[in-house]
């Protein structure tokens, strides 16, 4: 069983200033939810109990958040407000841990952070800027995987070749419901990349990645990459990617952070009626 979960949250969420100057980026909200939130209650569904957020400066709402507010909870109560008060307690049976990252040298220097708390088991990364669509679990078919291969799975996504150069990016064969991967490069020019399979934020390792991201010296972007550590892990073990079926959106940049509130109001029950008649007005009106 799977029961830990990493969330590297250091980054220092430029692409959002001035609005992150103060604020964490994961702390902004997707309707009545910060997009962190939608991180951990993806890995709560799948059993996950034990979380640990790599953090940075600035970052301390997150632990607030996750935190109890007794004040607020007696105020609901006393309201009669039990909804609102179940919405917030909903974390209680889960541990979250916090480590933060000395100097925000990338993401695989991030997860480097997490050993201690690993222990020797496999764990779950979730990288929160990639937000699933709630009615499909990635991690529940990726951990069903990991339960027949015992190796290092991550998550894939085939994106337009022009985008190519903003992710990592797989070679590899189709085998059953999975890729059996067989090179990976952090970022290619279009002209140099293998495929158009991009690695997305959800990942499972094993405590072996460890190993390579300790002997890592900084790579593109002068960064410590967990793409550079997987190519290396390649000549010890197998690596396998599964491409979702569920549909990402991509939160980490203002456009995508648009899209997706965009397409969670539309499938709020509670204002999705009015939400898609003011719609409907202001496209008559443009």
């Amino acid at each position: 069983m799977i029961k830990k979960a990493v969330l590297p949250v250091a980054g220092l969420g430029t692409r959002f200033l001035p609005a992150t100057k103060a604020s964490p980026k994961e702390m902004l909200p997707i309707l009545d939810k910060p997009i962190i939130q939608y991180a951990v209650e993806e890995a709560q569904r799948v059993g996950i109990e034990d979380f640990l957020f790599i953090t940075g400066k600035h970052k301390r709402a997150i632990e607030d958040h996750f935190d109890k507010a007794y004040e607020l909870e007696e105020r609901l109560k006393s309201a009669g407000k039990l909804q609102l008060l179940e919405k917030i307690n909903c974390f209680e049976n889960l541990n979250f841990a916090y480590i933060r990252q000395k100097q925000p040298k990338g993401l695989g220097d991030a997860i480097l952070y997490a050993k201690p708390f690993v222990n020797n088991e496999p764990f779950v990364v979730i990288l929160s800027d990639d937000v699933i669509d709630p009615e499909y679990s990635v991690l529940s078919d990726m951990i069903e995987i990991y339960n027949r291969t015992h190796s290092t799975v991550i998550a894939l996504e085939e994106v337009p070749w022009s985008d190519v150069s903003r992710y990592g990016i797989v070679a590899g064969k189709k085998v059953e419901d999975y890729y059996l991967i067989e090179d990976l490069i952090e970022k290619p020019e279009q002209s140099q990349s293998p495929s158009n399979l991009a690695i997305i934020g959800r990942y499972i390792l094993t405590p072996q990645i460890f190993k390579y991201l300790g002997k890592l010296e900084p790579g593109k972007g002068g960064e410590i990459q967990l793409t550079d550590a997987l190519k290396m892990l390649l000549n010890e073990t197998q690596i396998y990617g599964y491409i979702i079926k569920g549909k990402r959106y991509d939160a980490g940049e203002k456009l995508g952070y648009l899209k997706t509130i965009f397409e969670f109001a539309l499938k709020d029950s509670e204002i999705a009626s009015d939400f898609k008649a003011f719609l409907k007005e202001r496209i008559t009106n443009l």
